[in-house]
């Protein structure tokens, strides 16, 4: 046998050499266009999966400073609303919409910061009532605006069987039936507690108690029937959709027992309920709140999921409830935030859907109107901070709003502070 000579067997391991160098860049090339296709594919399914979702909200618990995340800039939540993170777009309904600028009084605050309070204008008075003022302690007395002389005062107690926060409220004028609701601090459930307070001689009275307790129920008067809607069951979290109604007159009841009326479309509690021109509108609000957490004898509050809307319902002379145009983003606690001007509907602050990033609850801090004649929602104006569960009145052009509780700062719209303030503005409506 012929041995190869040398220089034969260094050019043959050479060529194998290049051979198999070809063929390992070859099969990387293929490697990469392969992983490249597949990771498009999956960035662009659950894109199309985040981007529909807009309606999850988790509420921070009242006066609990959850610091451990903090929000982008003012810079960097616009550059948020197209950008991505992991491969999902962010939902952009957690920033603020474009607003015009509003000319913001501050005025005398209120004797004491309340949240989940309630509040009812008869004339020139605002009457303010109950709500918490920290986490373990809850009003239990009424405070007093005067629009003419700019004052408050004239506080007195409410009934000791009356609910503290998340009431049901409306007035006739003169008398203000109040229904249900909280009983104390932390996350206590509601009560079945019904009453009715004459304004001119200050007395309290009681009413038939609703059929079972609610949490801070949808409230109106309607064709002389007192209207309570929705709100939570028992635990606080679990949507009621039943509707009743009670015949009343001058502060007294007609009737001994609630009746059952058409349920409401879709339950939940933190809703505005107002009737203008014999239709009653139900306006926003959430499914689910907190619950007490399970075995704490103080009722600790225990965070759950919630999902905010936008959605408005109108009831009419057919008793049929009709689905309006929705609000210009999901709007919650705004029970008591909101007035009623040359046939439109004002709605100031409120929540809306919690940060597609941290998770937090985020406050609003617009100001909106909806014209009945036009069935149109706008943006009207910026508060001078968002604001949630805030008191609104408005008296001789003026819009004012008091109590609740406002943001961390212009950058972070997280609930953080209990106020008492109060500010008011020249409202004029575009029609």
């Amino acid at each position: 046998m012929v041995r190869p000579s040398g220089k034969h067997t260094s050019a043959r391991f050479l060529l194998i050499c290049v051979s198999l160098l070809g063929i390992a860049l070859i099969v990387d090339l293929f490697w990469a266009s392969s992983s490249s296709s597949s990771s498009s594919s999956s960035r662009f399914s659950i894109s199309s999966n985040w981007v529909p979702d807009p309606i999850d909200n988790s509420k921070a618990p009242p006066f609990i400073n959850t610091d451990h995340n903090t929000l982008p800039t003012k810079e960097k939540a616009v550059h948020h609303q197209n950008a991505t993170v992991e491969g999902r777009v962010l939902s952009a309904t957690f920033a603020d919409l474009p607003a015009p600028e509003l000319k913001w009084e501050k005025m005398v605050s209120a004797p004491v910061p309340r949240l989940d309070g309630a509040a009812i204008q008869i004339k020139n008075l605002l009457y303010v009532f109950a709500g918490y003022g920290t986490i373990d302690y809850v009003h239990s007395h009424v405070d007093i605006y005067n629009f003419t002389d700019n004052t408050w005062g004239g506080r007195f107690d409410m009934p000791k069987e009356m609910a503290h926060s998340h009431l049901g409220m409306v007035t006739d004028g003169r008398y203000i039936y109040v229904v249900t609701g909280q009983y104390g601090p932390q996350c206590r459930g509601p009560t079945a507690h019904t009453f009715v307070l004459d304004t001119e001689t200050k007395q309290w009275h009681d009413m038939p108690p609703l059929p079972v307790p609610r949490y801070a129920p949808a409230t109106q008067l309607w064709r002389g029937r007192l209207h309570v809607m929705g709100g939570s069951k028992e635990n606080r979290h679990t949507p009621a959709l039943e509707h009743w109604s009670l015949a009343v007159k001058d502060g007294k009841t007609l009737e001994k027992e609630w009746r059952t009326e058409i349920p409401i479309p879709r339950g939940g509690p933190h809703r505005a309920c107002i009737v203008v021109d014999g239709r009653l509108y139900v306006i926003g609000g959430q499914e689910g709140d907190f619950m007490a957490k399970p075995g704490s004898p103080i009722f600790k509050c225990s965070r759950r999921n919630e999902v905010v809307y936008s959605d408005v319902y109108m009831l009419d002379d057919e008793m049929k409830w009709k689905v309006l145009p929705s609000m210009p983003k999901p709007d919650s606690h705004i029970e008591f935030a909101w007035v009623v001007v040359n046939n439109s509907m004002v709605i100031v602050g409120g929540t809306t859907d919690k940060h597609p990033v941290t998770k937090k609850m985020v406050l609003n801090g617009e100001v909106f109107q909806f014209d009945l004649d036009k069935l149109k929602w706008s943006v009207i104006g910026k508060l001078p901070y968002r604001v949630k569960t805030t008191l609104v009145g408005f008296w001789d052009g003026w819009l004012y709003f008091t109590s609740g509780q406002r943001d961390k700062g212009p950058d972070d719209p997280a609930p953080r502070k209990v106020i008492g303030e109060m500010w008011r503005t020249r409202l004029k409506l575009n029609k």
